[in-house]
């Protein structure tokens, strides 16, 4: 992993910059694919008055350039590189669990089936006359695959069904998959 220290309006010491890479190195032991590393120490003049006036910006890049920053400002830079980077491994371990919950969710072929039977291009709906009976209401929002223009009167549809507020109504619509056939 690459790493970068910088320092602003402060001069680095062999300290700091020792406690950064010491740091950066147990994060990088708990989270092998960080690819770069860049720590800032700025002092910050704005708050001569107050007590924050030492910063830490932890910033660390990982696979498919996610970038991840901590930032904290504290009394001394010793306190502020060691908030920065407790934060910097919460934040880490909350992206992985943020992905590890990702889910990748297959649309499955919607379970009903009928044809179109009333539709209304021009305010962006219509009707299907589902299998066995009903109207279903059906949004262009919900067509997958289709547009307005590809419907007719009688074009056969697959549709996933839920209750609107005035009655049912298809949360999508697409065409029928095709069935292959194996002549003998």
């Amino acid at each position: 992993m690459d790493l970068e220290i910088h320092s602003r309006n402060v001069e680095m010491t062999p300290r700091w910059k020792t406690e950064i890479e010491t740091r950066m190195e147990d994060l990088r032991r708990g989270h092998d694919d960080l690819t770069h590393g860049r720590v800032t120490l700025t002092k910050n003049r704005r708050h001569k008055k107050q007590d924050h006036v030492a910063e830490a910006l932890v910033v660390v890049t990982l696979p498919g350039r996610h970038t991840v920053t901590a930032r904290k400002e504290d009394k001394t830079f010793e306190e502020a590189i060691r908030s920065a980077f407790a934060a910097m491994a919460i934040e880490l371990r909350k992206f992985r669990e943020k992905r590890a919950q990702t889910e990748v969710r297959l649309s499955p072929v919607p379970p009903h089936r009928g044809v179109i039977c009333k539709l209304f291009p021009q305010e962006g709906y219509g009707f299907i006359l589902q299998e066995g009976g009903g109207e279903v209401y059906f949004h262009a929002n919900a067509l997958q695959g289709l547009t307005l223009e590809d419907l007719e009167d009688g074009t056969e549809v697959v549709f996933g069904l839920e209750q609107g507020k005035k009655g049912p109504q298809a949360t999508t619509v697409q065409r029928p998959p095709t069935v292959a056939v194996k002549v003998l």
